[in-house]
């Protein structure tokens, strides 16, 4: 029965959790599965969750589908671990997070209205979130926001909350004057270590403009980083025209180049 769902292409999510649990069969399975823990394999679950925000980001439809499998099978990978060691179930987990959808949104599953703004349905989603976090002993302000975020996603999840208990700039220019600040104490710096931790400091103000911009900074980086690689594409396909590459260019040269593609872009836009 087990091989007739692993080779059933409409087997769903029973096959994958059948095909999970061959895998770490301790006597048949994969070596290199059976080997691994929830410690070695969460480093490929952060990258498959930037996988899916990367084929969103470029409206690859297309691969979509194919990245969130490749997210769900995390889900399958942590769970499989959990229950060979007897700690929760795939069961458990799906009705943890169905218990926690419905609790949060009491203006659907519950006697609330639902005539909320967007805006004050966050507010009300907080509100839960701190009382659940009140329930399980998170006394501090800043408990319970996960060490593996990315950092830029983590210093504006801490500033949030910081800010709910009114630890907060008032206004942007504030932030902004900070930021000069910042940057004069990172010029200043003299040793590797120093200027590390000032160039840390920055950064973290940075993620705190974005908050108070509504920017999500980490997108705004993803969104600069792809301009980057497009403009820098476009140096090299100029250079290559000409039979050359970067290496046979020079940085005034390249300058020139990129101030093209980027007109190019405006113009087109």
């Amino acid at each position: 029965m087990t091989d007739e769902l692993i080779h059933d292409p409409n087997g769903g999510l029973p096959r994958l959790r059948e095909i999970m649990r061959r895998l770490r069969d301790p006597e048949t399975g994969c070596p290199w599965d059976v080997a691994q823990d929830f410690a070695s394999i969460a480093p490929y679950t952060i990258e498959e969750a930037h996988e899916v925000a990367d084929a969103i980001a470029r409206e690859a439809w297309d691969e979509l589908k194919g990245e969130l499998g490749d997210l769900l099978l995390q889900s399958v990978y942590h769970t499989q671990m959990a229950e060979e060691a007897g700690l929760f179930t795939f069961d458990e987990v799906a009705n943890a997070i169905s218990d926690k959808m419905v609790a949060r949104h009491p203006h659907v599953f519950g006697d609330e209205s639902n005539a909320k703004t967007p805006e004050q349905q966050v507010q009300d989603w907080e509100r839960i979130k701190a009382a659940e976090r009140a329930e399980t002993a998170q006394k501090g302000v800043l408990d319970g926001v996960a060490l593996g975020l990315p950092a830029l996603t983590r210093a504006v999840k801490l500033q949030k909350r910081a800010a709910r208990v009114g630890f907060d700039w008032p206004e942007t220019d504030q932030v902004l004057d900070k930021i000069v600040e910042e940057a004069q104490e990172l010029r200043a710096a003299t040793d590797p270590d120093h200027r590390a931790e000032e160039f840390g400091d920055l950064l973290f103000v940075m993620a705190n403009l974005a908050r108070h911009l509504d920017i999500d900074p980490e997108a705004a980086l993803r969104a600069a980083n792809a301009k980057f690689t497009r403009r820098f594409g476009a140096i090299e396909a100029a250079l290559a025209a000409e039979g050359r590459s970067p290496a046979d260019s020079d940085l005034a040269e390249m300058d020139a180049l990129w101030d093209a593609a980027k007109a190019a872009e405006k113009a087109r836009a």
